[in-house]
């Protein structure tokens, strides 16, 4: 279990900065690898830490994990045994500390493309991802078992529930929080938000992995022509319905390329996504459950939020206030593929 303290202070202190760095040489001369410099500490967030760390043998880096998201390093150990090439194989974990140590990735899709990602590529993207989704749902229960949160459909309306009762995370009152008003709402859309993400659980398309923020800078490009894209950045993931993954990534692409909600481009992506599953569903089905996932799985980004917040300092709160209250009040809005919103 990790201790309880404000995460971000932890990462700038000089003795638990020592005490990591004894660490990583451990793990490095274990791989008869050399530091060649200070590590650089790259951000320092509620949740995670990032360090770069200079070697004889090229860089590495070593990420820290808060409470909230310590469950990336028995992922990503997992991952590499179940679907291996898809992510970055951790060259060591520390799951007690949520530490990991992990080669370099090469450059981003955002970095390579100055934030302006070629569609093209992510139709790529999504039909590789939708792939491993497919093939990873055999696992729900596994991944769930390593401390995966449990966000299936069924249970989305027991998490709203229970958000709505966590005034601190709502910020009630606060000037960038929930509003007395927007919270009776929301209360008194309860029952219709129940029967949107049972109809959702009904469709029958299993609870699989979702990385719950894959965007062109958790995406590293392939090493080689033709090679495949590796997905980093795993500490907001879930057991939870496949596509809600398209809730950030098509969000993305919107904002990236400027297009509207419902934009024929953004249909065309979802169009390759769902291909993964039409030899298990008809195409209607699969549709109406793209447009319920993208209208219910506002609570899962809230959830991720509350969770990465929980050893939050202030400053942290201030910075993401109004994260929870957002994803939550995202369920009036206009999703990526709906220009319309929820009636």
């Amino acid at each position: 279990m990790l201790e309880h303290d404000f995460a971000s202070r932890r990462w700038r202190d000089p003795a638990w900065r020592a005490e990591a760095l004894r660490w990583v040489d451990e793990q490095l001369a274990e791989l008869g690898v050399l530091r060649a410099g200070a590590p650089e500490q790259l951000h320092a967030y509620a949740w995670s830490t990032v360090l770069r760390v200079p070697t004889d043998a090229g860089p590495l880096w070593f990420k820290a994990n808060a409470l909230g998201t310590a469950h990336e390093g028995p992922l990503l150990t997992a991952l590499t045994q179940w679907a291996p090439g898809h992510v970055l194989q951790p060259l060591a974990v520390d799951p007690r500390r949520g530490w990991l140590l992990l080669p370099d990735g090469g450059v981003t899709l955002r970095a390579a493309h100055a934030g302006r990602t070629d569609v093209a590529h992510w139709r790529d993207i999504l039909v590789d991802h939708g792939t491993l989704q497919r093939d990873l749902a055999q696992h729900a229960d596994e991944l769930v078992a390593l401390g995966v949160p449990d966000v299936r459909p069924e249970r989305l309306a027991g998490i709203r529930a229970e958000l709505l009762d966590d005034t601190a995370a709502l910020g009630l009152g606060r000037p960038d929080g929930l509003s007395q008003e927007q919270l009776v709402q929301l209360r008194s859309d309860a029952s219709r938000y129940a029967v949107l993400s049972n109809e959702l659980a009904a469709t029958g398309i299993p609870a699989t992995l979702q990385h719950d923020d894959l965007h062109d800078n958790n995406v590293f490009l392939p090493e080689r022509p033709g090679g495949r894209y590796r997905v980093f950045d795993w500490g907001d993931a879930s057991v939870a319905h496949p596509f809600a993954v398209l809730l950030v990534a098509l969000r993305v692409v919107a904002d990236r390329h400027q297009l509207s909600y419902g934009d024929p481009e953004l249909l065309r992506l979802r169009d390759a996504y769902i291909e993964p599953w039409t030899a298990d569903h008809d195409r209607s089905t699969l549709l109406h459950a793209c447009d319920l996932a993208l209208r219910v799985s506002g609570v899962s980004r809230a959830l991720s939020y509350r969770s990465a917040l929980l050893e939050g300092a202030p400053d942290d709160h201030d910075a993401c206030g109004d994260a929870v209250p957002g994803w939550l009040l995202e369920l009036y809005e206009p999703h990526p593929l709906d220009s319309a919103g929820w009636p």
